[in-house]
């Protein structure tokens, strides 16, 4: 009874940046599943194999929440706002250009925060780029950082608002339940992974399939 009460007092109407928070959720989850896709599908070229990506639900979070929190602070290629002034309203190169940038610096920043944080407190390597050219720490390289903000600025650009047009359409009532059971699945395997992962001292492999 508390708990569907406190759901209830939740405002899954609030607007952030024109859209709901159940719309956002929605988002970051097509998103983290994305990022799946997208890992394995670099797995299966670089290495012949695909794995669970130490989840166990084909979601990965960090993509998800990261592209949600580019929209939320710095708006589109088209649209960059910091702050609430936009600098660019329309599509543009230096609008482009400037995107891609920001996304740079922060996967290369988060790579290395997060790599660092695994091998301190986890006590093993999550990923190790030392092998790559002009790699910066074992965690973060211009080649890969290259890749994944390309990637984030050409979807902003031109994936972001289209499937956002699609998530609109779903009725309220149902994109609240598929959403808040989305979010809740993803949070909880993030937690229960990395605290195997934590516990074990090493990936949380649970199936691999060439």
């Amino acid at each position: 009874m508390l708990r569907e009460q406190g759901l209830k007092d939740i405002d899954f109407s609030s607007v952030l940046d024109g859209y709901t928070l159940v719309q956002l959720a929605l988002m970051a989850a097509v998103i983290s599943f994305l990022g799946f896709l997208l890992e394995n599908a670099w797995l299966l070229i670089t290495k012949g194999y695909v794995d669970n990506r130490n989840m166990t639900f084909p979601f990965l979070l960090g993509y998800g929440l990261l592209v949600v929190a580019m929209e939320l602070l710095a708006g589109r290629p088209q649209t960059i706002a910091v702050n609430g002034q936009v600098l660019y309203n329309q599509s543009h190169f230096m609008g482009y250009l400037a995107y891609f940038t920001m996304a740079f610096f922060a996967v290369s920043i988060g790579e290395i925060l997060l790599g660092t944080f695994v091998e301190k407190v986890f006590g093993f390597e999550y990923w190790n780029y030392t092998k790559l050219p002009l790699h910066i720490t074992k965690y973060t390289s211009i080649p890969t950082s290259i890749g994944f903000a390309l990637i984030i600025t050409l979807f902003m650009g031109y994936c972001f608002v289209p499937i956002m047009n699609i998530i609109s359409q779903i009725p309220d009532s149902t994109a609240e339940k598929v959403g808040f059971t989305l979010m809740t699945l993803m949070t909880a395997d993030f937690i229960i992974s990395f605290g195997r992962m934590y516990r074990l001292r090493t990936f949380n492999i649970r199936w691999k399939s060439r």
